[in-house]
């Protein structure tokens, strides 16, 4: 299934400055796999290494926050990658 993914500012270094590319994958975890052999290296800023999404991390499809990586992504959905703020 194909989809759109938002990518955020601080993300775009892997993307080559893109905001918006295309996605595959019936899951999350297979957008972000698909993600990841196009723009190497952009997963690991999204998920750790149990696999879990990065505290400063949203992920969401449509409208709707993903809680889990395996919560499905519909053929001509919208995943929104976005980023927590910080400072001081």
């Amino acid at each position: 299934m194909s989809c759109t993914v938002r990518i955020p500012s601080p993300l775009r270094s892997y993307t080559a400055g893109a905001g918006t590319v295309a996605g595959a994958g019936g899951t999350v975890a297979e957008v972000l796999s698909d993600l990841e052999r196009r723009f190497s290296g952009i997963r690991f800023r999204m998920v750790d290494e149990q696999n879990r999404i990065r505290p400063h991390i949203r992920l969401y499809v449509g409208t709707s926050e993903v809680k889990a990586l395996s919560e499905p992504v519909g053929s001509g959905a919208t995943v929104h990658v976005i980023c927590a703020l910080s400072g001081g």
